[in-house]
């Protein structure tokens, strides 16, 4: 008898959480933005002024909820602020535009560093020897439920918006691709027929982006984001948002692709 009230509880549970949430996240939307952030908004958003209205209206109730669903987290003696939190939620939610969205369902941290950090990663040689390989990072993405990022790095981002380079938008990039599982620089997309004109299209600029990297020749796109599929569509996100014009004249079937996944249409705002 008490195994059948408990499943028929967890059971209820199930089928009403998705309600509760949803019902949740309308009362956070419905309160009046607070006027400090949009002062921060004006201060730190550099994609803000371009918006049309009904996007910049949407962002304010984007950020409202993801506000309130994230745990943002100093590190090395970082204290958190509505600057911080704010800042990285606007640039987070201009990913979530236009679009059914669960607010990075998998993530519930953000961890914020002063400057850039440092993470050991183990390395197995040609001999099957591991050793230990230490980066410094400003950003990074992990699928277990984390971004973390440095705070002088988004503070840079933010007041030079167009250079092609943000590292919220490329480790939230990330994120989205972590929601179908690993990695793969294909997110879920809304039909399956999709994929196939996505993988051309991505896979014709990520060899040319690989090339030009083996050469060391100039390209729209930071090199980095020829070590794998998963860091293109980061660093081509990047420039989707940062340098729109210059993507629609160089890659205008990728620029056709992100504007298609994104459902905006960033070349259209200046």
């Amino acid at each position: 008898m008490v195994v059948a009230v408990v499943v028929g509880l967890l059971i209820a549970y199930a089928i009403g959480q998705p309600h509760w949430v949803q019902y949740r996240r309308r009362r956070v939307r419905e309160r009046p933005f607070p006027e400090a952030w949009r002062s921060i908004l004006r201060r730190r958003m550099p994609y803000l002024r371009a918006m049309p209205a009904d996007l910049q209206l949407q962002l304010k109730k984007h950020i409202q909820v993801f506000l309130s669903e994230k745990i943002f987290i100093g590190c090395a003696g970082v204290t958190i602020t509505d600057e911080i939190r704010v800042t990285i939620a606007a640039q987070a939610c201009l990913l979530l535009l236009n679009r059914d969205t669960d607010y990075y369902p998998k993530l519930t941290q953000i961890l914020v560093y002063p400057g850039a950090f440092v993470v050991a990663r183990p390395r197995t040689d040609n001999l099957g020897l591991v050793s230990e390989r230490r980066q410094v990072l400003t950003g990074e993405s992990w699928q277990q439920g984390q971004v973390i990022l440095s705070w002088q790095q988004v503070s840079n981002d933010s007041h030079v918006p167009d250079d092609g380079h943000n590292v919220v938008i490329h480790e939230f990039a990330h994120q989205l691709d972590h929601e179908k599982g690993e990695a793969t620089g294909a997110p879920l997309l809304e039909r399956a027929e999709q994929y196939r004109e996505w993988s051309e299209v991505w896979s014709d600029a990520f060899a040319q982006l690989q090339q030009q990297a083996e050469r060391q020749e100039p390209s729209l796109f930071d090199h980095y984001g020829a070590t794998s599929p998963a860091e293109f569509f980061a660093v081509a996100s990047e420039v989707f948002f940062e340098q729109p014009q210059e993507l629609v004249l160089q890659y205008p079937a990728l620029y056709r692709q992100l504007r298609d996944y994104y459902h905006l249409d960033p070349a259209s705002w200046n």
